[in-house]
């Protein structure tokens, strides 16, 4: 379960990550805690497994290929006792170790090598499946206002008239407001496919929303060659 800061404020969702490759996981940890989550990283199946029945993480993700004992078996251990969520990275083309995950209880797998935003993308889709946003839970940062469980947004009071993928990159802008979302983020998150090079849909959309805040617009700026910001005030 999530934990709570001083003051009542909940606490960013957790990630366990269990590889032996201390590279590789030191980035995706950098990547993941950009992304707002935070993380805690083991080496070993073992560990994993022990620390993944802690209950202090919301989501696990697992190697395949570890010391000690393999993620297939730090899995099994797992699901002895726990409906924890678990990610399964497997290697490239190595379908017996993803449908061995996958009857085993693993929620999802991702192919390695992965892109920290890959698995980004894959984390917050389970904990969105689990945990979706009551009615009328919202965002809300400078007069703008979303309620992303009815997909209803207001900007000063005023109901927005949005398209489904104008509210998708709203709402992304929103949960990263006072930070550059850049355009491969949004065109991922909020469009839910890869970015292109010459790809100006997000342009469009954002251009789109600017319209359609009034006032609010000059909360959004543009970072020139990198993306956009959403500002606090």
């Amino acid at each position: 379960m999530a934990g709570v800061r001083n003051g009542g404020a909940p606490l960013a969702p957790e990630v366990l990550l269990a590889d032996d490759d201390v590279e590789l996981s030191g980035m995706l940890k950098e990547y993941l805690e950009h992304d707002g989550f935070r993380v805690r990283v083991v080496h070993d199946g073992r560990s994993a497994s022990s620390a993944a029945l802690d209950g202090k993480s919301e989501i696990v993700v697992l190697d395949v290929m570890m010391p000690q004992m393999d993620g297939i078996a730090s899995l099994k251990e797992i699901r002895k006792s726990s409906r924890v969520p678990v990610i399964m990275l497997t290697a490239r083309g190595d379908d017996i170790d993803r449908i061995v995950g996958l009857e085993l209880g693993a929620d999802d797998y991702v192919p390695k090598p992965c892109t920290p935003r890959e698995l980004a993308a894959r984390i917050r889709a389970i904990l969105r499946r689990l945990h979706p946003a009551p009615e009328g839970a919202q965002l809300a940062c400078a007069g703008i206002v979303l309620w992303p469980g009815m997909r209803r947004a207001e900007a000063s009071g005023r109901p927005l008239e949005l398209t489904s993928s104008e509210f998708n990159v709203l709402e992304v802008l929103l949960r990263r407001a006072g930070t550059v979302v850049t355009k491969r983020e949004l065109c991922e998150a909020a469009l839910g496919r890869p970015f292109a090079r010459f790809d100006r849909s997000v342009d469009v959309h954002v251009s789109s929303l600017r319209h359609k805040l009034g006032d609010a617009a000059r909360l959004l700026h543009t970072v020139r060659g990198i993306g956009y910001h959403l500002a606090t005030g």
